[in-house]
């Protein structure tokens, strides 16, 4: 009897100690929750079984992913016994974890993934992906048990295609990138003065005439050198939809971006009767605010933006919709007749006032399709830009509820007006999260400390911030090769900063992380920043 007292003493000694161990860091990005390291390994081999449970896309595509990185066969086989990876759903761990929270096991006998939803068991075979160990033909994994779930769950990467049309290909490679570093939402910019990029079946001029331009500027914004290039492209409605599906077997949801009321003269240039002077413009070929907006005080207009709504609604399974709402000269505005009286009838003492109503229009318009409307922090009214007057952001309307609010520009106190007002919001100050800037002005680990909440909001309205956002804005990127070298490796700082608790980031460890990253770009043939 004392034996075996002695025996489970000493085992009770080993649980609690490993129990109380401090939580450890792994070179995963972006950085788990919780991470237990534990004795031995598991030795992965084409003789592994994968079992699919209720997860056999994830299967299929965990099966896929180690065939194309490693040569591996592995089958699907739902009674394997040992040497497997298991896809485990439970209900039971939506509680703790959420649906893109999930927990990994890793013994010498077999792998378990485990979560509420399928998105948590995708996340958990791309924690698995970055643990496996190449040496020689071998192919090893560390035991290890995670717990982990997102700090934020809106994790966006925006691409810019109206200034540089990229094509179907490059997107697919951009969302593939994403989907290994856990980012969940593909915020698409695809309207702007300088290219329309979405067929719109009702409106065909939009893509025929606004999808292209004579030539475009070069060097910098105040630069009178063109390239003598035309430039065009454009997605149709098909191409759309294999993109849309494309993401969402990877849980990521596409937001649309479609600009209103201003960076609209591809759309004008398109069908002149949208402006308010409806006199015929070209696609403009240099970059920066144009001066040509929407006529927002026209019911042709309203129904022509209404029109386009529904078709980027009845494409989009994304709830949000994004409208921009950034950067608009009211010059126009100020100067037609028709748009004063209608402020005058409409009792709007401002163009912000103007610019509130419409855009609280779009967002009703939007709500009873079940959408929620997003625009850049503009929408609000403020004084963000030089070219605005201060008397015509002065803005009385206020900003249906409801509307996601995405900062980008001005004092860091706009953030918690919008939040104390009831707005949730999405973070992507320009000074911290815009990917067309060089590394001189955000840096690897200036991306990396980015934090979405930002100092000194009051915790009660954390909760306000529904996460971040990363932009590739286009203007001066004409290629793939140099948009890579801005986005990568910066884009896997900027996933680990909506993933990972902030106690858990260690800028150290991150870099050892990302040679994983490093070793696939480079067989991916994808340009990084080195």
């Amino acid at each position: 009897m004392s034996k075996l007292c002695n025996t489970l003493r000493g085992a009770l000694m080993l649980l609690l100690t490993v129990s109380c161990l401090p939580l450890q860091a792994i070179n995963i990005i972006p950085q788990p929750s919780e991470v237990k390291t534990l004795s031995g390994t598991f030795s992965l081999s084409g003789a592994t079984a994968i079992i699919p449970g209720k997860s056999a896309g994830e299967a299929k595509q965990l099966q896929q992913a180690l065939q194309e990185t490693y040569g591996l066969a592995l089958s699907l086989k739902p009674g394997a016994q040992s040497n497997f990876i298991r896809l485990t759903l439970n209900e039971k761990l939506r509680a703790a974890l959420g649906e893109e929270g999930y927990q990994l096991s890793v013994n010498p006998s077999g792998i378990t993934i485990a979560a509420a939803a399928n998105a948590g068991i995708f996340y958990g075979i791309q924690s698995l992906r970055q643990l496996i160990t190449v040496n020689d033909n071998s192919y090893t994994i560390p035991a290890v048990a995670i717990k982990d779930k997102p700090r934020f769950g809106w994790r966006a990467f925006m691409l810019d295609e109206g200034r540089y049309f990229k094509g179907g290909e490059t997107v697919k490679r951009l969302l593939d990138e994403m989907a290994l570093l856990k980012m969940n939402v593909f915020h698409w910019h695809l309207t702007d003065d300088q290219g329309w990029r979405i067929e719109i079946k009702k409106y065909p001029l939009l893509t025929q005439v606004g999808s292209k331009r004579d030539s475009t500027q070069i060097g910098t914004w105040n630069s009178k050198n063109f390239d003598g290039k035309p430039h065009e492209g454009f997605y149709t409605q098909e191409q759309i939809r294999e993109i849309i599906q494309y993401a969402a077997d990877r849980h990521i949801t596409i937001v649309p971006e479609i600009e209103m009321p201003g960076h609209s003269s591809a759309a004008i240039a398109a069908y002149p009767w949208l402006g308010t002077q409806e006199q015929p413009i070209k696609v403009p070929g240099t970059f920066g605010v144009h001066y040509d907006v929407f006529n927002v005080t026209s019911p042709r207009v309203t129904g022509f933006l209404q029109d386009v709504l529904n078709e980027v609604s009845a494409l989009f399974p994304s709830k949000v919709i994004h409208i921009g709402g950034d950067e608009v000269k009211y010059d126009q505005w100020k100067a037609d007749g028709g748009v004063k009286s209608y402020m005058e009838t409409h009792k709007l003492a401002s163009p912000a006032d103007l610019q509130i109503s419409f855009t609280n229009s779009i967002s009703v318009y939007l709500a009873k399709k079940g959408r929620r409307m997003a625009g850049w922090n503009e929408i609000m009214g403020s004084k963000l830009h030089e070219f605005t007057d201060t008397k015509d952001v002065a803005a009385t309307e206020k900003l249906a509820p409801g509307t996601i609010v995405q900062f980008w520009k001005g004092e860091l106190n706009l953030i918690t007006d919008a939040v104390s007002k009831g707005y949730d919001v999405i973070n992507s100050y320009h000074a911290a999260t815009y990917l067309d800037y060089d590394y001189n002005s955000i840096s690897l680990e200036k991306a990396y400390s980015f934090d979405p909440i930002p100092a000194g909001l009051d915790p009660k309205y954390h909760a306000k911030i529904l996460g971040s956002g990363c932009q590739m804005w286009g203007e001066w990127i004409p290629d793939v090769k140099a948009m890579n070298n801005l986005v990568f490796p910066r884009l896997a700082a900027y996933a680990e900063d909506g993933w990972t608790l902030a106690a858990n980031k260690d800028y150290s460890r991150f870099q050892q992380a990302l040679a994983f990253f490093y070793a696939r770009w480079d067989k991916e043939g994808i340009n990084y920043k080195k």
